[in-house]
């Protein structure tokens, strides 16, 4: 996985709540198991009118706004526990999802595909989504060492939560495989010196 230790970028207000899996990929563009190519059915049915032409009223659609953070209404990501609609949301770009609430499940989807959940106040989210609404050219600061997102060029702070463990892949760029290898010499030693005193014993 990528990276991830601190990140500048605009962002995109969805100013919606109850956002569940089959909202951001439908069921029927699941018959794959190849993450990349998701990303353009994102949000399939909310951008794209039953002809296949964009629909200019969706937020996506909207060249007003970018960035690789999406910032979404209370309660993201409910309903299935397809991990393809954390693959979709990193397929198309985006970094960090910022809402009050995640679903858990979609939560430890996002962790283990390099997209970070970052859940703050249900005050400061309604300020973020107001400002950047307004104000498209607004910069989110997300640093993951600190656990923090502040909004640049004002005094607007929140911390965040996330699992050490997954904070530490996170910043390192690791999967459980590659964590598991970056301590393979703490394990042979754990190994060894269980196998001594097992031997001591005998």
């Amino acid at each position: 996985m990528e990276k991830f230790t601190k990140l500048t970028t605009t962002a995109i207000p969805l100013t919606v709540e109850n956002v569940d899996t089959d909202q951001i990929i439908p069921a029927r563009f699941l018959k794959v198991t190849n993450k990349i190519g998701f990303g353009q059915n994102l949000f399939r049915d909310w951008r794209f009118d039953e002809a296949n032409k964009p629909i200019e009223t969706f937020v996506l659609n909207n060249p007003t706004y970018s960035g690789s953070v999406l910032v979404a209404g209370n309660n993201f990501g409910c309903g299935s526990s397809r991990e393809h609609a954390a693959w979709a949301l990193t397929d198309y770009g985006f970094k960090a999802i910022i809402s009050s609430y995640f679903a858990d499940i979609f939560k430890g989807n996002a962790l283990n595909n390099g997209l970070l959940p970052v859940q703050v106040s249900p005050e400061f989210l309604n300020k973020l989504l107001a400002k950047i609404s307004n104000e498209p050219e607004t910069n989110i600061i997300i640093d993951l060492e600190k656990q923090t997102v502040t909004v640049e060029n004002t005094d607007w702070v929140e911390s965040f939560e996330i699992d050490s463990y997954k904070k530490i892949c996170m910043i390192n760029g690791y999967d459980d495989i590659d964590f598991l290898v970056s301590n393979i010499d703490k394990i042979k030693a754990y190994e060894s010196k269980n196998i001594l005193a097992k031997v001591e014993e005998i």
